[in-house]
């Protein structure tokens, strides 16, 4: 795609079709959707911390994650894929700021200087770490153990972002999510970047987007379905996200 900018004019040019005004929610979602690839192909979400704690999220989807967090008031979030833990962090305070729930983070390898990190974290309390692959079904029946009857649960899958592994935790993790609540298949984003220097051309397909809109498709328990703002005095209705197609809200 080639577009053409012109601020003097206030237009966007798409492949030498009719202008879009600049100044409008259709040109805002040309340029942000440029520029969540630009950005992710220079690693800008590698530049965050939660608390101290490495973070690798694009703060929208995080702000937009709260949001949902804040209104389900989960008594249990499970997420998988720790890696430095910031989620996990960033989960935990959430928690502690609602005076409700916890957070248990799976991985299949958490490093030792990882792991020591967050068990000094004032946050400890609210997060319980589990090494081991996500999809393991004795890992499965160990994160099952953790929660009590009647609690509320939303997941977070971040871990291995293939087709097949992304499949196989919706399938294991999806029956834990409560009706009214979600459980996020994240970085969906790799479908749009096929065409930049850090993206592979087989993502078009392999891609977490891909895995949920397949397995929404298969149980008619679950759609996909963006939550709603919380807040918009504007005009716009499409987040600028790395979450494309992400949120799996269970209907029954």
């Amino acid at each position: 795609m080639k577009l053409e900018i012109d601020t003097d004019k206030g237009e966007i040019v798409v492949d030498g079709s009719f202008p879009v005004d600049l100044w409008s929610d259709q040109g805002f979602k040309l340029l942000s959707d440029l520029w969540v690839k630009a950005g992710w192909n220079q690693k800008h979400v590698y530049t965050f911390t939660w608390f101290g704690i490495p973070i690798i999220q694009l703060p929208e989807d995080m702000i937009r994650y709260q949001e949902v967090v804040c209104a389900l008031k989960p008594d249990v979030i499970i997420e998988t894929g720790i890696a430095h833990g910031g989620s996990l962090v960033f989960s935990a305070s959430l928690c502690k700021m609602l005076g409700k729930g916890r957070v248990i983070g799976i991985d299949v390898d958490i490093r030792a200087h990882n792991r020591a990190r967050l068990e000094k974290h004032p946050l400890i309390d609210l997060i319980t770490m589990v090494e081991g692959s996500s999809t393991d079904p004795a890992i499965v029946e160990k994160v099952k153990a953790e929660i009590r009857p009647g609690e509320t649960v939303m997941v977070v899958l971040d871990s291995d972002h293939s087709y097949a592994h992304v499949t196989a935790e919706l399938e294991a993790y999806a029956p834990l999510v409560t009706p009214g609540s979600y459980i996020v298949s994240t970085d969906g984003v790799m479908r749009n970047l096929t065409d930049v220097p850090r993206g592979q051309p087989h993502w078009g397909d392999e891609n977490p987007a891909q895995a949920a809109i397949d397995f929404v498709s298969g149980d008619p328990t679950y759609v996909i379905e963006q939550p709603a703002w919380a807040f918009n005095e504007s005009t716009l209705l499409d987040p600028v996200t790395h979450w494309p197609d992400a949120w799996i809200k269970r209907v029954r």
